[in-house]
């Protein structure tokens, strides 16, 4: 004998705890919020989320979120392309941008290096920072994964992909706390892990 099927409401509750950072309590003000009184932004809300899922997609170059083929970042001709900074995902490239200081460019691998849950190499995008890397115009590449175990593994990965190209290695100082993430980081202390960054 089935079970009685789950509401619209708990599915949405369901749904919502799967995001990061909210659990069931937050879960249940989020879905009272959207569907008390006005509901003109939850219909708002839920139209963004549809464009976003068909119209953003990863930068051909870097792996940006982007709704073109090139994000900004990769378009904007300023950017010191000499310089590569690599971060794990996204939101990574956008606590730097934020920071305001750094002006060289990006590649985002997508994640990290975890076998435990079975991200290897092939998963992540290795190849791709490769082959930029032996296009001939990148002088230094910043490692700037996570100061896990995991981030640290990924850095060191990478590093040895790249150790025959010429190009200088280099990894965030560790100004930043170890087994932290960089979205827990403040300015100042990004500012000056990336200021103080020493060869890998």
């Amino acid at each position: 004998m089935s079970g009685k099927p789950v509401g619209v409401i708990q599915r949405l509750m369901e749904e919502l705890t799967r995001l990061p950072g909210i659990g069931p309590k937050s879960a249940e003000r989020i879905t009272h919020f959207l569907l008390s009184g006005d509901r003109s932004f939850a219909t708002r809300l839920a139209q963004t989320l549809r464009d976003a899922v068909d119209e953003v997609r990863p930068c051909r170059e870097c792996f940006n979120m982007t709704e073109g083929e090139l994000c900004d970042i990769c378009r904007d001709t300023k950017r010191d392309r000499s310089i590569l900074c690599v971060v794990e995902y996204p939101r990574d490239l956008m606590i730097f941008e934020r920071m305001g200081t750094y002006n060289g460019v990006y590649h985002v691998l997508g994640g990290r290096l975890n076998p435990l849950e079975n991200v290897g190499p092939d998963q992540l995008t290795f190849d791709v920072l490769v082959r930029r890397v032996r296009s001939g115009s990148i002088a230094e590449v910043i490692l700037a994964t996570s100061p896990t175990t995991e981030g640290d593994g990924t850095a060191l990965f990478a590093s040895n992909l790249l150790a025959g190209t010429g190009v200088k290695i280099s990894r965030l100082a560790r100004g930043l706390p170890s087994g932290a993430s960089l979205e827990l980081a403040n300015t100042q202390m990004l500012r000056d892990a990336l200021e103080g960054r020493r060869s890998f």
